[in-house]
């Protein structure tokens, strides 16, 4: 097909445009799951990163203003979950994710929650020398409430051999 019976010729800034026009309203907002790689704070506090799978990847943009409430620092390889809107970078035609909240997903989340309670009760002392207590001694003495036939018997009476 000739150039002149085409329905539309684009200059690249022109394609490019409508490309990012179109991702930005035909996608909208988007939850990903990922994996964080080439993790990078520059100067600006803007947080740059690859999300990626199995199988793909995709660049990550998160600015100043929205990584300010997230509550923990991401790390290689940590898996995350991810509220984004997706564009066009149009100098480089290169699209990318423009992430607007981030939070821990799968066992870097249940990681995250313990540490978090772990630094909690650390700054309101509870780990101080002052509330540990000894351990108690052995006991010498049992009592067994159970019928005479019982399992329950036989089993203690086994473990205590």
């Amino acid at each position: 097909m000739l150039p002149s019976q085409s329905p539309a010729i684009f200059t690249v800034s022109r394609l490019n445009q409508t490309v990012r026009l179109l991702l930005e309203h035909e996608m909208g907002q988007v939850w990903i799951s990922g994996e964080i790689s080439n993790f990078t704070q520059p100067a600006s506090g803007h947080w740059y990163f690859t999300l990626k799978d199995d199988t793909a990847q995709v660049r990550c943009a998160m600015f100043r203003n929205s990584n300010r409430r997230v509550t923990f620092r991401p790390q290689h390889g940590q898996q995350v979950l991810v509220r984004a809107n997706i564009t066009l970078y149009e100098p480089r035609g290169d699209y990318q994710i423009i992430v607007e909240s981030m939070q821990p997903a799968g066992e870097g989340l249940l990681q995250l929650k313990y540490e978090q309670l772990k630094a909690k009760l650390q700054a309101e002392g509870l780990f101080d020398l002052q509330y540990k207590k000894s351990l108690p001694s052995p006991a010498h003495c049992v009592g067994v409430i159970t019928s005479k036939t019982g399992a329950a018997l036989h089993d203690i009476l086994h473990v205590l051999k």
